[in-house]
């Protein structure tokens, strides 16, 4: 197969954004007299969203009482005043962004994350200056596990799906690269939630690091050009 793009997840895919994710969940939870979630708690929910994030911190009751959308807001607002003080591209990242800038070989972003986050956090990070399209959750009506966003990004991009590669840490990314006709490849190395298995999802390509994705995309790649 020829790629003539490569599409990426975003959070625990190209960036490890638990530290700010879960500070704002732990920043809401706390208020509400509860420890905070650990850092194995994180690294296996964050990829889940918000909404999981506060489940695995609040019990039932407190989240009936409270409202689990007001809690969520308290989090987001929290999350949003406070992108990126922990938040890290994984090891590898920056120089697989710019071997594919320097490849001239168009890249884009498609996640479930809302623009009002998504944008501003990459905007901070000059390393995604040359992303050629950023899908949101919000972007369309539709989000993942639909493929509407990775078949605009692939539009976007000029490039029909079947020569796109879409790489995500979670089995809806899976799901939606798969409708969408694209390549797939599960990032083993991102944020897999307690009791999944990367194995079952049905990935084209299981992938642990960034370095191996990195090895294999050029190979892959320079092979076919």
């Amino acid at each position: 197969m020829t790629f003539q793009a490569v599409l990426f997840d975003l959070d625990g895919t190209l960036l490890d954004t638990a530290g700010d994710m879960g500070a704002a969940a732990n920043h809401v939870i706390a208020s509400l007299g509860l420890p905070a979630l650990s850092e194995a708690v994180l690294q296996c929910t964050t990829s889940d969203g918000s909404y999981a994030l506060l489940r695995a911190g609040i019990h039932a009751e407190l989240i009936e009482q409270h409202g689990l959308e007001q809690l969520r807001q308290q989090m987001l607002g929290f999350y949003g005043a406070n992108l990126c003080h922990h938040t890290r591209p994984y090891d590898g990242v920056p120089a697989l962004l710019e071997w594919l800038n320097v490849s001239g070989i168009p890249w884009g972003i498609v996640t479930n994350k809302p623009a009002a986050l998504t944008l501003p956090l990459l905007a901070e990070l000059p390393l995604f200056a040359r992303c050629g399209v950023t899908v949101s959750a919000d972007t369309l009506a539709q989000k993942k596990p639909h493929p509407a966003p990775l078949l605009f990004a692939a539009e976007q991009l000029a490039v029909s799906p079947q020569h796109c590669v879409y790489i995500g840490d979670h089995k809806r990314d899976i799901e939606a690269g798969r409708a969408a006709g694209m390549t797939t490849v599960a990032a083993k190395w991102g944020y897999i939630s307690a009791g999944e298995e990367p194995g079952q999802w049905q990935a084209d390509h299981q992938i642990d690091s960034v370095f191996s994705l990195f090895a294999w995309l050029k190979d892959t790649i320079e092979a076919n050009r």
